[in-house]
């Protein structure tokens, strides 16, 4: 097959990774590397995020050779970062922020850059929209094991982050009902309930709690209890940690400063004491943390991350800037950064997956 036709004259390609890491984002890389040089383009990895294009040789040539045996590897080889918004940059231990962004746009053009494809969540596809309205070319392509980009159906690493999850959830189904335990499985998602509920689906978890969703923790006592009367004496619990009462608020593992969003976290443990003085059955908590966002990527993930970043370079390639890649099933399209934006996605309450969960005798909660 013929390499797509240069109709935007772009020979010099940067890439970098942002926000946190997922699984595929490596995938993504080496497909980057593979289909410009393809093309007669050459690629400069940009490191740590916008770092690349704020400190001095930050930036390495990327070849061939170099994104060989990285398609099954996890994290990144340009390393990644959550908190370097050129726009706001932290400033050393005085709290502040500084803006870089005259300094990234001057960086970018000293590396003679042509275009950028910027790997990344929510915000940092925001940076790269305001790079944008500033007149750098560039393809967004949306990364997070959260699945909460709007405009695509999945974003790589969510569906390894499911897979990890519904494996911690097997195994603690031979441990809870062992010891007649209630055991609450805390996962990762931020405001967003997708890796709960699918996972907790899958795992054949008998309560599962979302942000979308908010909670009485006395009807998930009242389930846990009329499941005892069936004689199921035990219960698993995933609850996201984005999840919060009725009438109440997310629980934060660490507030919020200028350089870095709070952390959420800490809801599982929560529960569990909630429900074992609730119920007076032993409770215990697990928190996967970090561990859903590290490993190989699954099958799909390598696939999906493998068309997003062939395609972020055909965009390029044809001229379409300003955009990001994303998953229209059985499609990779394109849709203006400007739609993404200050958008999140999140599960609609009568979601069919939801429905399903309601279907099996799952309570939500509510």
């Amino acid at each position: 097959m013929p390499a797509p036709e240069n109709r935007s004259g772009i020979q010099r390609i940067g890439v970098l990774t942002g926000g946190g890491d997922a699984p595929g984002l490596n995938a993504v890389i080496r497909a980057v590397v593979k289909a410009a040089v393809n093309c007669r383009c050459e690629v400069i990895g940009l490191e740590d995020s916008f770092d690349g294009l704020i400190e001095p040789n930050r930036w390495r040539r990327l070849t061939p050779k170099d994104v060989t045996g990285i398609l099954r590897i996890g994290g990144t080889i340009l390393g990644t970062t959550n908190r370097g918004n050129p726009f706001a940059y932290p400033v050393g231990a005085t709290g502040g922020t500084r803006d870089y962004a005259a300094r990234c746009v001057e960086m970018y053009r000293e590396l003679k850059l042509d275009a950028l494809v910027v790997i990344g969540g929510d915000g940092t596809l925001s940076i790269a929209h305001e790079f944008h309205k500033r007149g750098i070319p560039l393809v967004g392509v949306p990364k997070t094991i959260d699945n909460d980009i709007v405009e695509t159906t999945n974003t790589f690493g969510f569906d390894t982050a499911v897979s990890f999850a519904t494996e911690a959830i097997d195994r603690l189904h031979t441990t809870a009902e062992a010891h007649h335990r209630i055991m609450v499985v805390e996962v990762m998602g931020r405001y967003a309930g997708w890796i709960a509920l699918y996972s907790g689906i899958a795992g054949g978890a008998d309560v599962i709690l979302i942000p979308e969703i908010p909670y009485d923790v006395e009807k998930v006592a009242d389930g846990i209890r009329h499941r005892d009367g069936l004689g199921a004496r035990f219960s698993i619990v995933v609850v996201a940690e984005g999840a919060k009462p009725v009438g109440g608020t997310v629980t934060i593992a660490k507030a919020a400063r200028a350089d870095a969003a709070e952390r959420l976290g800490g809801i599982g443990a929560v529960v569990a004491a909630q429900l074992e003085t609730l119920t007076g059955k032993e409770s215990r908590s697990v928190l996967l943390g970090h561990l859903q966002r590290g490993g190989a990527p699954t099958s799909f993930d390598r696939i999906l991350a493998t068309r997003f970043g062939a395609r972020a370079v055909e965009l390029l390639l044809e001229g379409t800037f300003g955009h990001m890649v994303a998953f229209h099933p059985p499609d990779i399209v394109s849709v203006p950064l400007e739609k993404i934006v200050g958008r999140t996605r999140n599960v609609p309450p009568h979601f069919d997956v939801v429905r399903a969960a309601r279907a099996m005798g799952i309570s939500l909660g509510d």
